[in-house]
């Protein structure tokens, strides 16, 4: 249900920097995470770090809206945010919304996601990858050989094709694709989860508030040997994420939501 914008809302926690080594406390079972962002501020809200995105690739914009007043555009230009490829991946560019670490989710605790996007017309269709959102299965060392995994769950735009896919201990699979133009008008995604690397793991995925995924089963990487935790947490992240390339991308987003769930909710 859509309601009116206010401030980014914070019924959990005061997001204070924490150290980039610091794995984030577990939120409390009695107040668990419910926050919201419909980008109607002038700068970018407390619930996001900048550090995956170059800072002139974001603008509060009035034009392009899914409710309220404003949304948030981020425009990807070619070696924003470059990351040269390793053990066989290409290299990549960025600049999307990273969640504040004090948000991270925790392993085998249900949370909801949803958000919008806006592709503009003449967005371009590219063959190679293209990731929209994504989880990440936090690996807690740049040093660690898991730190480069591909995402547990991302939104992919490949070629006219929306995809969503599991990266799991190494292993690629694609959960569901539609073909068609995804371009000039507004996208719903909303997302219930629960991480976990056995088969208790669950995503339930909804686009335009059609159910697109109903998946019980393996949703984190096994922890140990790879590197990974054995109690997991998990990082969302949403904007542009792509191969490097020439044209620049601009996406909108707006009417972001992440709530903890009950066990029962999912």
């Amino acid at each position: 249900m859509r309601t009116a914008k206010a401030l980014a809302l914070f019924t959990v926690l005061a997001l204070a920097p924490l150290a980039s080594s610091q794995i984030p406390a577990p939120a409390s079972t009695t107040t668990p995470i419910n926050v919201y962002d419909g980008f109607e501020t002038p700068t970018l809200s407390p619930l996001w770090e900048t550090s995956r995105l170059e800072l002139s690739s974001i603008q509060m914009e009035s034009h392009t809206v899914r409710a309220g007043h404003q949304a948030i555009a981020i425009t990807v230009h070619p070696h924003d945010q470059f990351e040269a490829g390793h053990n066989g991946d290409l290299d990549s560019e960025r600049d999307e919304l990273l969640e504040a670490r004090a948000l991270y989710a925790r392993q085998g605790v249900p949370y909801e996601y949803s958000f919008s996007m806006f592709f503009p017309a003449d967005f371009p269709i590219v063959p190679t990858r293209l990731v929209i959102a994504q989880w990440k299965d936090y690996c807690g060392d740049k040093t660690k050989p898991c730190d480069g995994d591909s995402p547990v769950l991302a939104f992919r735009y490949i070629s006219g094709e929306l995809l969503l896919t599991q990266d799991l201990d190494r292993h690629h699979i694609i959960l569901w694709r539609k073909s068609g133009d995804f371009r000039n008008r507004w996208l719903d995604f909303r997302i219930r989860a629960r991480f976990q690397p056995d088969e208790h793991g669950r995503v339930q995925v909804w686009l335009d508030n059609e159910p697109i995924l109903n998946y019980t089963g393996l949703t984190l990487n096994h922890p140990g040997a790879s590197g990974y935790p054995e109690q997991g947490h998990i990082y969302f992240k949403m904007g542009l994420y792509r191969d490097v390339m020439q044209p620049p991308m601009t996406v909108y987003i707006d009417e972001y939501r992440k709530r903890q769930l009950r066990d029962d909710e999912v």
